[in-house]
């Protein structure tokens, strides 16, 4: 039986499945309001965690039909993908970020094969091998998960209160993990006390035991060069200042000393640009420099598209080395390769 736990002060989490992954399950926190239940994330598009999720809903003593809203923090289908089922069954309203939002909208518009010979040819350009490109060259149009996602209804305005009656949840835009990722800051006491400013549902971007995946922001039609990383960490930088009591992620459980756990994910990405600039004494391309990086586990042993995730954040950091004037791509190489300055 799926268990509900109560974080006090009308906030609830249930722990929806991820089918195959090894996170295991999304966080998905029931708010309650004077209008009925908010949902921060909906978790996976999946029957098991339908019915995780509504057998949850169930031992918090309500149900689906009964949820006011979803407010979802970036658009991930660990996220984000029950969301359109939980809106058909309940009325509920749905609210993104303007950014993610676009993304979602755009995901709908475009047909596979556009993802496929866009992300071959980005692949072919970080220097992929011949053997990885092919299933890509050769796909077949087949549906892949949160290619149908829920269009929003609602806004997302950083800065703002959310419309929750009897609740004081302000959005703070945190892009780095996606464009338009937000952490959601519920300004009220703590239930329990503790010293800090309220509680912060901080989706993916500050875990308590892992690193969020910080990589390319992907868009076909979009040729702007972005720095996610950078976004990152200056998002980071202002949830440490926001000295949170506790932080309620997606993913794991909830912990306290928000400041201490941003400096360690600074000093952690630090460490890896300057590992980064020491591989760099030889001319790599992005496909080489994420080869030679240090992961979970021997390159050899990641699978096929854990290594695309994997070279879309080794060119991540490239770009934050290369706009810090620590890095350079060499003229006239193809696919380009890139140095130490």
């Amino acid at each position: 039986m799926t268990k509900a736990f109560d974080h006090g002060g009308g906030v609830r989490s249930l722990r929806v499945p991820i089918p195959d992954n090894p996170l295991g399950h999304t966080l998905v926190y029931v708010v309650d309001t004077d209008r009925g239940p908010v949902l921060i994330d909906t978790g996976w598009d999946d029957p098991t965690s339908w019915d995780a999720l509504t057998a949850g809903l169930t031992a918090c003593g309500t149900a689906v039909t009964e949820l006011h809203g979803v407010v979802i923090t970036h658009h991930h289908p660990d996220h984000h993908g029950l969301s359109a089922k939980v809106r058909e069954a309940s009325g509920a309203w749905v609210a993104m970020h303007a950014a993610d939002a676009s993304i979602v909208r755009r995901t709908r518009e475009t047909r596979a094969e556009r993802w496929y010979t866009y992300m071959a040819d980005k692949l072919a350009a970080a220097g992929a091998p011949d053997e990885h490109l092919t299933p890509l060259r050769t796909a077949r149009r087949r549906m892949l998960p949160g290619f149908s996602p829920a269009l929003p209804d609602r806004e997302i305005t950083p800065g703002e209160l959310l419309d929750l009656p009897g609740r004081r949840l302000r959005a703070i835009w945190t892009p780095g993990h996606t464009p338009g990722h937000v952490c959601l800051h519920l300004e009220e006491s703590h239930p329990a006390g503790l010293p800090g400013h309220g509680r912060l549902f901080s989706g993916d971007h500050v875990l308590p035991g892992i690193t969020p995946h910080i990589g390319l922001y992907e868009d076909p039609d979009d040729t702007t060069v972005t720095d996610p990383l950078g976004d990152y960490l200056d998002s980071l930088e202002r949830v440490g200042r926001l000295a949170p009591a506790e932080i309620l992620p997606a993913h794991q459980h909830a912990f306290t000393d928000a400041p201490s756990r941003v400096r360690e994910l600074l000093a952690h990405h630090e460490d890896r640009l300057t590992d980064l600039l020491s591989l760099l004494a030889e001319p790599l391309t992005p496909w080489q420099l994420a080869e030679r990086m240090e992961w979970n586990r021997p390159w050899q042993q990641i699978p096929y598209g854990s290594r695309n995730i994997a070279v879309s954040e080794a060119e991540a950091h490239l770009r934050r080395l290369v706009k810090q004037g620590r890095a350079e791509a060499v003229t006239g190489s193809d696919p380009v390769t890139y140095v130490a300055a």
